[in-house]
């Protein structure tokens, strides 16, 4: 499974969520709502979820092993900081939305 294509949605610049992406593979599946977090000074990626009846949340959908997790992540994150570098360079990293 490649990932075709991957587009961030949007971009925050207080808290630990930094950014909303989608992500599509083989150009026919696309995953919405994938959260690009900063905590304790590194980045990782948060799968869509949905909340449960007991308040706990479980992923909507996830990898199911840990080497596509990392190629994703990685695939996912350097996206996000290309899209960082855009922001910055016309100004607007605050507002930034993209559809």
């Amino acid at each position: 499974m490649q990932i075709t294509d991957i587009k961030v949605r949007k971009l925050f610049d207080e808290g630990p969520m930094k950014a909303i992406v989608s992500v599509t593979f083989d150009g026919q599946l696309a995953v919405h709502d994938i959260k690009v977090i900063n905590a304790r000074d590194k980045f990782f990626i948060v799968m869509p979820s949905r909340k449960n009846p007991d308040e706990s949340y479980r992923d909507i959908v996830h990898p199911i092993n840990a080497q596509f997790r990392g190629m994703l992540e990685e695939a996912v994150i350097a996206a996000y900081e290309e899209a960082v570098r855009e922001a910055a360079e016309n100004g607007a990293l605050e507002e930034m939305q993209t559809v």
